[in-house]
């Protein structure tokens, strides 16, 4: 065994989500057909009734699911009525991966579209309470850019909410 112990692991970032769900073995289902998600490591209770941990890769990331165990803090978004988090997943095809995740079973939030910041995004809940933006960057921008194209897009947005709330 090697002495020299790396403070993060081999493959993994600085910042490695844990997704905690109410049924972890469907979730890991769920990614790999939807996501493309590779199941790297599984633990389950002694009993074999739950997944204690998991790990998944998808491109180049790692992130942890398991099932929740209230009794210790760990809850759901399902049985905590949501979550105020977001995942954010950059492919190489937005469109047909955000196609397939629907057909898989995810619930379409925001169809995908070019947006100000250079991305083509769209957003979709799974089926275990999570929402994840899918991704695919399409344009490199300035910071100012940015700014320039986000204060045309609300003021879009803006007026097309106007002329909706006025029935027009």
């Amino acid at each position: 065994m090697s002495s020299e112990v790396k403070p993060i692991p081999e493959g993994f970032h600085t910042i490695t989500p844990g997704l905690i769900v109410n049924d972890a073995a469907g979730a890991i289902e769920f990614y790999k057909e939807a996501l493309g998600a590779e199941e790297i490591a599984r633990m389950t209770t002694p009993d074999g009734n739950a997944i204690m941990h998991s790990e998944l890769k998808i491109g180049n990331s790692i992130f942890f699911v398991s099932d929740e165990f209230p009794d210790m803090g760990s809850r759901s978004p399902k049985t905590l009525g949501g979550t105020p988090i977001s995942l954010n997943l950059y492919l190489e095809d937005v469109d047909a991966s955000f196609e397939r995740a629907v057909a898989a079973g995810a619930q379409a939030i925001m169809p995908v579209a070019d947006m100000f910041w250079g991305d083509r995004f769209g957003m979709i809940a799974d089926p275990f309470g999570h929402t994840w933006g899918l991704c695919t960057h399409i344009k490199d921008l300035t910071s100012e850019e940015v700014v320039e194209a986000s204060k045309e897009y609300f003021s879009k947005e803006c007026a097309d909410t106007a002329e909706t709330a006025s029935g027009s």
